[in-house]
Formats: C-alpha cells, structure tokens, sequence
C-alpha cells in the first residue's frame, strides 16, 4: 500500500486548493460571464452566491475526503454505505477526465498565445502566425505539451509536486494580475470599462437568467462535485481548521475572479476606445473564445511593442491559471490508481495523462461535433448532479455525529461555533433545492 501523501503547511493546502478553484472559469469565464449578464448586477450576485452555495458545497467535499482520508470512489463509499457511494465516485473520476480532456486543448492555446507573444518579439512572423492560426498540428502539439507539464508536477507527489508548484505559480498569478490591472487603468477608456463592472442595474439583479448564470459560475469557479476538493481535503492534516481552511479557499477564489473581471472589462473598453469592435451584432458585449482570442489580441496589437509584453503577461497568466487546475484534475484518477490498483504514482500519472490525452486528440479531430458537447455535458449537467449528490451523502446520509466528531479534530469548540449551526441543515435542505432548481432551469 502507498504511503498518502499530506500537505505539510497550511499556505501550502490553501495555495494548492484555492489554485485548483482558480481556473479558466474565473480568469475566462468570470469576466465573460459578466459581459453576457449586465455587469455589476452579475457580480453583485455571484458574490452572494458563491458564499451562499458554494461555500456549504466545498466544506462537504473537505469534510467527507479528511475523514475519510482516501481517494474519491472509496471515501464516497465509506460515508454512503454500499455501491451507490463508489458508483457516484466513478461518475466524478469519469467527468473530471472528460472535463480535463478538453481543458488540456485550451490550455494549450494559452500557451501558443504566450509563445506567439515570443516569436513576435524575436521577429518570427511565420512562427508567429502559426502559433495563433488553429490547425490540427499545432492544437495537437500544444495538448500534448500542457499535458506534459501537468504530468511533470503530479508525478512529484503531493509535498514535492502538487504544494511546491502551487506554492511557486499562485503568487506568480496573483503578480501579473495585477501589474496587468495597474498598466490597464492607465489607458483611455478604462474608465468607462470599470463602471460597467462596478455599478449595477438593480432590475438585472432578479432575473432569472442572470440568477442561473450565477449560481453555475460559483459552482464551476470552485471545481465542485468532480472529487477534486475531495481530495485535496483528503491530504489536510487532522489538527486543521476547517472550515476557516474552506473560508480562505473560497474568498482567494472569488478575490481572483473579481480581479479578473476588474482586468477585463476594462480592457475591452480601452480596445472599444482604440478601435476594436467589443459588441456582437445583439448589442452584447464579445464573451468567451471571441473575447479572449479577438478582441484582447486586438487590442494588444493597438498598443505597439508594450503590447507585446502585454499580451506575453496576460496569456502566461492564463497558462499558469489553467495548470494549477489540470494539476488537481489529474490527481484525482491518479489518487484512486495508485491506491486501489498498488501501482506506484509515476506509472499512474502517464498511464491516466495518456488516456486523457487520447481523448483531447479525439475531440481535436472532432472538433465542431465533440468540443462544445463534451463543455455541455460535463460543466452544465453532470456538475450540478455530483453537487447534488454531496450535499444528499453529507446532508441526509453521513451520521451527524460523525461529522461532528471530524470537526472536532481541528476545533473542540466546533459544537458552539456558527458553521455547525448552520451547515448540516442548510446542506441538508439549502443547497439540493437550490441545485435541483438551477438544473432545471439549465434544462
């Protein structure tokens, strides 16, 4: 049996488990999301709901992977006694390989953008041009080499891999978020950009659409229901604190995505000022691929040789976003190979990486049929419904003593504290009702 690994400090855990959290939904989809969605109504509502819904749903994922202190189908199956636990943790390994597959392509356009930025820079204007135009060989290529950077750092295990990188690349992104921010505000137009983002229409704020969006963003934004923050709790020491662990991961999460939000519509508003054409033919502001591959690149281009340091800055802080979330998605199968089949962690990590990898060249050469259906299935229903099933295995299933007990381990005084009032019922009643009515909703 391998040793489990244990993440030796506690910046190291929050680093490792807020930059899981952090991804391409905050950095990418947040800011979209708040250009699709009438601006600071959006925020304002996600902010609300990232603790509202979120937050309940991580701590059941926390609580249930340090109690049961092993990979995801077996810690499923220890707190819902018989096959439906480990049938529901296949189901998580199933969708965060399948969510992985599709991440490591657009973790590879990042990094062609950033080496785009490169070439440019050193005069290679083929190369250049190559690196940004989406061809079969040069999307294959990048996959493969994001897949080998996150390979690189989960075969190191969870001290030397896992906590060293997250240690090194979470203040990285923190840096370049904000000396990006700094530069952006001082560019005409910017301003106008900032308003959009900070004062919202308060008739948005009810509506329906905008609610569902919300709710879906605090859910993805957080990486729950697919076993990863299962995992990572798995590897907290018992003398931890966690729910004020959980408190800190989820406020670094959201902190990123609103400094995102703060870099980016801004931004579109200083191309929209040099230029560059921001709105759809709805009148919608530019989300998404469009925002992030068009008009950002645009506008880059608009700002001269300081555009290319720029546009080096901003799609390596992408890359970095987009790796301390592969590196989780990957420990996940691997925790329960190496666990359950004994094979040592190396053998694991390119085993499952190569599974993985075939399945992103299969999207790749399928690519109109395949990219947006498997983003559909596994981010809009499959999510919500292991969410749903977390919150039924920690709220109706899993004996209350139980948890109280595993609070107790880091806190002896968790039966006074305002957590333990609140959470069991609201994870118990809340959170499915308001999952089961966002998934319908979504329908």
């Amino acid at each position: 049996m391998a040793i489990r690994g244990e993440f030796s400090s506690r910046i190291g855990f929050i680093l490792a488990a807020s930059g899981s959290a952090v991804g391409l939904g905050n950095i990418w989809g947040f800011p979209a999301q708040v250009a699709s969605n009438g601006g600071a109504a959006f925020v304002l509502m996600y902010l609300i709901l990232a603790f509202v819904l979120a937050y309940p749903v991580l701590m059941a994922e926390f609580l249930i992977g340090r109690s049961t202190k092993s990979n995801v189908v077996d810690a499923l199956g220890t707190v819902a006694k018989g096959g439906v636990g480990r049938l529901v943790g296949m189901w998580g390994i199933a969708t965060v390989s399948l969510i992985l597959a599709f991440y490591g392509i657009v973790g590879g356009w990042m990094l062609a953008y950033a080496f785009e930025a490169l070439a440019s820079l050193f005069g290679l204007e083929d190369v250049a041009q190559w690196l940004v135009s989406s061809s079969l060989s040069r999307n294959i290529l990048f996959c493969a080499l994001f897949m080998l950077l996150t390979v690189g750092i989960v075969s190191g295990g969870v001290v030397k891999g896992i906590e060293r990188w997250s240690v090194r690349l979470m203040p990285t992104l923190f840096a370049i978020m904000l000396l990006l921010f700094g530069y952006v505000m001082t560019q005409d137009g910017a301003m106008d950009g900032l308003k959009v983002y900070l004062l919202p229409d308060f008739s948005q704020v009810l509506n329906p659409n905008l609610l569902v969006s919300a709710m879906g963003q605090a859910f993805f934004s957080m990486s729950l229901g697919v076993g990863t923050m299962l995992i990572y709790g798995s590897y907290v020491s018992h003398n931890e604190n966690l729910p004020k662990l959980g408190a800190a991961v989820s406020l670094i999460d959201i902190g990123v995505a609103v400094l995102a939000g703060l870099l980016i519509i801004p931004a579109m508003y200083v191309a929209l000022h040099n230029g560059v054409q921001i709105f759809g033919e709805n009148g919608k502001l530019l989300a998404e691929d469009t925002l992030i591959f068009a008009v950002l690149p645009s506008l880059f281009d608009t700002m001269g040789l300081v555009g290319i340091f720029v546009a080096l800055a901003f799609f390596l802080l992408m890359s970095i976003a987009s790796l301390t979330s592969s590196i989780s998605m990957l420990e996940v199968p691997v925790s329960y190979v190496v666990e359950k089949r004994n094979v040592t962690r190396q053998k694991a990590v390119w085993i499952i990486a190569a599974i993985i990898f075939s399945l992103s060249v299969l999207i790749i050469i399928n690519f109109n049929t395949l990219f947006g259906f498997v983003i559909t299935l596994t981010t809009r229903y499959s999510q919500p419904l292991l969410g749903l099933m977390l919150c039924i295995f920690a709220g109706w299933v899993w004996r209350r003593n139980d948890i109280l007990q595993e609070l107790k381990k880091g806190d002896e005084h968790a039966e006074q504290s305002l957590f333990w009032r609140i959470w069991p019922w609201y994870v118990k009643f809340v959170c499915p009702l308001v999952i089961v009515f966002m998934f319908y909703r979504s329908l």
